[in-house]
């Protein structure tokens, strides 16, 4: 089966054509920005690529109605609009490819994969906030989860490389999330009832204090649209070192001499190590942790420094498999209890087993 995965990101349309034994027979990259495609070069692509027997498209949100792939329909689509709310910064985008696609491919089965039905394994414990429950019946207030075609793929891929039946993966790159994976489950994650929740990012802001939030609207009259600008895109990284480039940041820490960016490295290692601590600790126990996403496949240095923080939990690399990972690749210390891996990041492989799986 030949599926089409289309994956909308911040700014391109990701387009890749999958062959039945998984290799790469078409791909591009196409401009989207502000949820907009260009539908005439779409359509061109398409018709290029030749014959898909099958489509399937990332979808942020599927929140708690859709909690595995699911094949689209007019009635599907309706229902994902209807969660444009709860993550708004998302779900236009995969609408709008969406849409886009449906037009070139109209007789062509599509399946809709979403990156928070991983997380529809959580238990109560998990994805319930502490407030009050008509916040939560009304409004559907709850944790949610992202990345999870990202952390499904990395989760079995180090089952498959280890035989690890505890992991946690660590998708870091612009945004960026943990998972607690045990046999194939996830039993916690880092982000929440929106990709802002968790982790510091490249210009989110990771988790603060509501408190702070409240403060601010209260006693310096920020309005919600300063308030969302500010923890989503002046945030992370750019907040505290001027710039959301992690390879940047890196580089100006190892100078010695730029307080700004170690203290920002600093930052981001310290929620780190804490939260992969959390996630060994929702497991209880540690098999193997998985690096995976652009910094986590392309920073050695990240990688070394949050194992450094984690040897309590029998975490090591070995500096030199560390240094020079090619694919997927093991570069735990010898002798270290748990296995660290590096897998690129292939949501496209987990879309694709996604919609052979319901298809067929």
């Amino acid at each position: 089966m030949l599926v089409l995965v289309v994956n909308a990101g911040s700014s391109s349309l990701k387009l890749r054509v999958l062959d039945p034994s998984d290799a790469v027979a078409a791909e591009a990259d196409i401009d989207a920005p502000r949820a907009q495609v260009d539908e005439d070069a779409l359509q061109a692509w398409i018709a290029g690529a030749g014959t898909v027997d099958a489509v399937g498209h990332r979808i942020v949100h599927g929140g708690e109605r859709f909690r595995s792939a699911v094949r689209v329909d007019d009635g599907v689509v309706r229902e994902l609009r209807a969660l444009t709310d709860l993550a708004p910064l998302h779900q236009p985008k995969s609408l709008a490819a969406l849409d886009a696609v449906l037009a070139a491919l109209p007789d062509t089965p599509t399946v809709a994969c979403f990156d928070t039905a991983f997380h529809a394994t959580l238990a109560p414990e998990a994805t319930t906030y502490a407030v009050p429950r008509a916040w939560r019946e009304r409004w559907g207030v709850r944790r949610y989860g992202f990345h999870g075609l990202s952390h499904a793929y990395a989760s079995r891929r180090a089952a498959e490389m280890t035989g690890a039946r505890r992991v946690v993966t660590a998708h870091l790159g612009a945004g960026a999330s943990l998972a607690a994976v045990r046999d194939g489950r996830s039993v916690d994650t880092t982000m929440g009832f929106t990709p802002l929740e968790g982790l510091v990012m490249a210009t989110r802001s990771g988790s603060v204090d509501p408190g702070l939030l409240l403060w601010l609207l209260e006693r310096e009259r920020l309005d919600v649209a300063e308030m969302s600008a500010a923890l989503e895109h002046e945030g992370g990284l750019l907040a505290l070192a001027g710039t959301a480039d992690m390879r940047e940041v890196l580089a100006r820490a190892d100078g010695g001499d730029d307080d700004e960016a170690r203290v920002a490295l600093g930052v981001y290692l310290h929620r780190l190590r804490a939260g992969i601590a959390a996630m060994a600790a929702a497991l209880g126990g540690l098999d193997a942790l998985v690096f995976t996403g652009g910094v986590g496949e392309r920073s050695a240095p990240v990688r070394a420094a949050a194992a450094d923080g984690l040897g309590f939990l029998g975490v090591a690399v070995d500096l030199g498999r560390n240094g020079a990972p090619d694919g997927d690749a093991d570069v735990s210390a010898d002798g270290a209890p748990v296995r660290t891996l590096v897998v690129p990041a292939r949501e496209d492989l987990e879309i694709a087993r996604q919609v052979r799986a319901l298809l067929r």
